[in-house]
């Protein structure tokens, strides 16, 4: 059954007011490892090579990444960008949240090139960014590779799926992390500073040390955690379970090192009902940062099933501006919220899910009711026709 407008109400977590989390006092500061990283992984920046990697192995890597660089910027961010930068509000928060996003900070700073606070959440966990300082050269090779191959399939298809963000995040190189960084590449920004962190239960965050990222990874260690999926979970995929779980990449303009820092914040979790309801620590960070410019894309659909409610409820109760493809928030939950949906392209029908309610007749009928506007690029999935669409939804 579908939540009526008053319980929807009544059962929001809306802030009115951001609560801004406090600065970093105490954890470690991994800002060494992700400049490292930014440099012989995501090819950012221009610093020497360290003597330890093998300059054939990284430059080659790094001609390839180039090249990728290029065509995706010039095929999709650039136009993306643009694009929104007509529809976006002025006066638009530059907080933003990216739920079922992965590390896809690509796709995130090309809809809000702005943001000054940003925030993923997804099934993968973040990695662990010491291992640069040891991992060994064939290894590295390896994880280049493979990572790289994901990267281009984000940029290619033009959204990430989850089988490849699981494997990337499963790397001995902290895949989730690689795929940031590519991010701020593309839009010429740089890392500065990198710490993981715990979210408690009032939602605010912790920051770790090493000694205490030291004792998680031994304690994973000894007892196997994490090292065998579970026996039963639901929607073909399940939450990473790590000790390099949540974390926090502070970055600014390349090119402009006096610019204040902006945050990336990655975070691991289930978002499904059975998972917030046992643990709503996450519902509760996100509701400190008040009103919040939010996408989504090829979401595998999962704003449409009832057991996501918690999440759906959060965002109604949140959305400042959201663009999407049809994957997002179906319109018999965002009209009786207070919400407009603005259509662009062409959407028949999805090319994949289960919809038992049939909710993409909603969509189907949303984007024949709206005027015509065309769209010339794919933002997540394609409809079953493979035309291009999106969809703004945002306050009446």
């Amino acid at each position: 059954m579908r939540t009526p407008l008053l319980a929807l109400l009544l059962t929001a977590t809306a802030a009115t007011t951001a609560v801004a989390d406090p600065a970093p006092a105490a954890g470690t500061d991994f800002g060494p490892q992700v400049r490292q990283m930014f440099r012989v992984a995501a090819c950012g920046g221009e610093d020497a090579l360290p003597a330890r990697y093998a300059a054939r192995t990284i430059n080659a890597h790094c001609q390839e990444m180039a090249a990728l660089y290029k065509s995706y910027k010039s095929q999709w961010a650039d136009p993306v960008e643009k694009f929104m930068a007509d529809l976006r509000p002025h006066d638009l928060t530059t907080t933003v949240i990216y739920p079922f996003g992965g590390g896809d900070l690509s796709s995130a700073l090309a809809v809000y090139p702005d943001a000054t606070e940003l925030t993923t959440i997804s099934l993968e966990a973040a990695g662990d960014i010491r291992v640069v300082d040891t991992i060994k050269p064939g290894k590295l090779a390896n994880d280049l590779d493979e990572i790289g191959t994901d990267i281009r399939r984000l940029y290619r298809s033009a959204y990430s799926a989850t089988k490849s963000l699981q494997a990337a995040s499963h790397s001995t190189l902290p895949g989730t992390i690689m795929m940031a960084l590519a991010g701020l590449t593309v839009h010429d920004m740089e890392p500065v500073a990198l710490r993981y962190f715990d979210i408690e239960p009032d939602g605010s965050i912790t920051y770790l040390t090493n000694d205490q990222l030291d004792a998680r990874a031994a304690e994973y260690a000894a007892t196997k955690r994490g090292q065998t999926p579970p026996k039963a979970y639901t929607h073909y995929w399940y939450v990473q379970d790590s000790p390099f779980a949540n974390v926090e990449i502070s970055f600014r303009p390349r090119k402009d090192p006096s610019a204040p820092l902006r945050t990336y914040r990655h975070i691991v979790a289930n978002l499904d009902d059975p998972h917030v309801n046992a643990d709503d620590r996450v519902i509760k960070h996100l509701a400190r940062k008040g009103k919040v410019a939010v996408m989504t894309k090829a979401a595998t659909f999962l704003l449409w099933y009832d057991d996501f409610s918690r999440i759906r409820t959060y965002l109604l109760g949140n959305i400042a501006w959201m663009v999407s493809d049809a994957s997002g928030i179906p319109p018999s939950y965002a009209g009786p919220a207070g919400y407009e949906q603005i259509t662009y392209g062409d959407f028949t029908g999805p090319y994949f899910v289960i919809d038992e309610k049939n909710t993409r007749a909603e969509f189907v009928k949303l984007w024949k009711d709206n005027p015509h506007h065309d769209l010339p690029f794919r933002f997540g999935y394609p409809d079953n026709a493979k035309h291009n669409h999106l969809m703004v939804t945002r306050p009446h």
